[in-house]
């Protein structure tokens, strides 16, 4: 059995998860990247997409994030996200208007603000094809 480890998925308007874990799945903006228990301390910030945590009793959870950060120790993770919300809460009206937002904002955007603007509108439309049935 699989040492399991403090984790905490915290978003401003609330704690939404602070458990037992035996593995957390994280979108880094670096590339995904799996937690365990011991692992190196790392902080990372978090781009839009999934998170997937095992729970030490063998659920498995997922929540959409929109953004934040995590810290990582060898004994916990805590995930602060910018927003979150369980997989099965996810409205696809909510998830769309965030992407006509920002779509938007890239009206009269300098170059360098067009361009990550431009890569949050992919990494918010790829999330909405991971959760949202088709």
């Amino acid at each position: 059995m699989a040492d399991s480890f403090n984790f905490e998925l915290v978003s401003p308007e609330r704690l939404l998860l602070s458990e037992k874990v035996t593995e957390v799945v994280i979108p880094a903006t670096e590339g995904e990247m799996t937690v365990m228990a011991n692992h190196a301390p790392t902080m990372t910030t978090v781009k839009p997409g999934v998170v997937t945590v095992k729970t030490a009793d063998g659920k498995t959870e997922r929540f959409a994030v929109f953004g934040g950060f995590a810290d990582i120790l060898p004994t916990g993770c805590t995930l602060l996200a910018e927003s979150a919300v369980h997989v099965d809460e996810l409205d696809p009206t909510v998830l769309e208007n965030r992407i006509e937002a920002v779509r938007a904002e890239l009206e009269g955007a300098g170059d360098e603000k067009k361009t990550r603007l431009e890569q949050f509108i992919a990494e918010l439309t790829k999330l909405g094809e991971i959760v949202i049935p088709a």
